[in-house]
């Protein structure tokens, strides 16, 4: 312990005990190991508030450090040099003394909806499934609830919690173990590739982005470490993507300003021109409900990428999204 860092070989990697979070720290661990032969890298499983309250709505549980604060304890008392997260479970604001060492290049950012396997053969889509007796989709998030009820108000969406794999057992509830007859659900792509293909086979449908924006930062990972740690630092650089910085460096500045964590539904759709070094940047605020929403979009250089977000979320605070915002937090 007492070795002095600049002599030091073996690196912790922080990293959530869930199955996808391992999924993605390991992929981590695998491009250190490939650039650096002559470090060692192991992880440190930690569960998160997150993962234990599982009965509860994420929205109810409290804010958006929920995956991330046992791991940045670790950070601060030395246990562990870095943690690996999904982008969009880190708060906007980051503890002091803490920042993002690096952020991994996106994969789709596109959500998705998976059919109960009993139901899939006839049923292709949530247009079809409105139309039928099995009309209960399950989602935990507010933005997916509010633009899927805009855009299908015969179907009725309920709460699910954990992990994947139960979420999709509890979709297919094949031993009839769970109340809820759910005749879908609606998933982040990005966790499906990151798990394989007999995930991904089950994907019915693509969400359009104009019918489902994704949630900031969605499909990055990034990687947190100790905002003095210059040798970590200069070892995650390597793995930085400044496409993905800069998009969602925007989506973040968005969501900074417009002060949301779990408990907002807020999307953004968002394309970097590297040829141009233009971000495009569209976002939405909604009610709970979906009935109403204030959306717009912003385009500007990628040097400027914090301006055009924080720009974005007070062009949408002017045209309502601000009484949009107040009426939710009295809710």
């Amino acid at each position: 312990e007492n070795m002095s860092t600049d002599q030091k070989n073996t690196f912790v990697i922080g990293t959530r005990r869930s199955k996808l979070a391992l999924v993605q720290t390991y992929e981590v661990k695998g491009k250190l190991e490939a650039l650096y032969p002559e470090y060692k890298f192991v992880l440190f499983e930690q569960d998160t508030k997150g993962d234990k309250v599982l009965d509860v709505a994420l929205s109810k549980i409290g804010d958006k450090g929920l995956f991330t604060q046992e791991l940045e304890d670790g950070l601060r008392d030395g246990t562990i040099d870095f943690a690996v997260h999904s982008l969009k479970d880190l708060p906007t604001t980051l503890p002091a003394g803490m920042t993002v060492g690096a952020i991994l290049q996106r994969v789709d950012p596109t959500d998705v909806v998976l059919i109960r396997k009993d139901l899939a053969g006839e049923i292709k889509n949530l247009d079809q499934l409105q139309h039928t007796t099995h009309r209960t989709v399950g989602t935990s998030s507010l933005r997916r609830q509010a633009q899927l009820k805009r855009r299908y108000p015969q179907l009725q969406f309920v709460d699910i919690r954990g992990n994947l794999d139960t979420r999709i057992r509890k979709l297919d509830n094949e031993a009839k173990e769970f109340p809820t007859d759910y005749g879908a659900i609606v998933l982040a792509h990005a966790g499906l590739q990151r798990q394989g293909e007999a995930y991904t086979s089950r994907v019915s449908e693509f969400l359009p982005h104009d019918v489902m924006h994704y949630a900031v930062g969605q499909g990055a990972l990034a990687i947190e470490c100790r905002e003095n740690d210059e040798r970590v630092l200069s070892m995650l650089s390597k793995l930085h993507d400044p496409t993905t910085a800069s998009a969602c460096m925007t989506e973040r500045a968005f969501l900074g300003r417009l002060e949301g964590g779990c408990h907002v539904p807020v999307g953004v759709n968002t394309r970097v021109d590297t040829a141009t070094n233009t971000i495009h940047m569209h976002g939405r605020i909604l009610s709970l409900d979906g009935a109403e929403m204030v959306e717009g979009g912003i385009e500007g250089p990628v040097a400027e990428s914090k301006r055009l977000g924080t720009d974005l979320a007070n062009q949408l605070l002017s045209q309502g999204g601000d009484k949009i915002l107040a009426k939710i937090n009295q809710q």
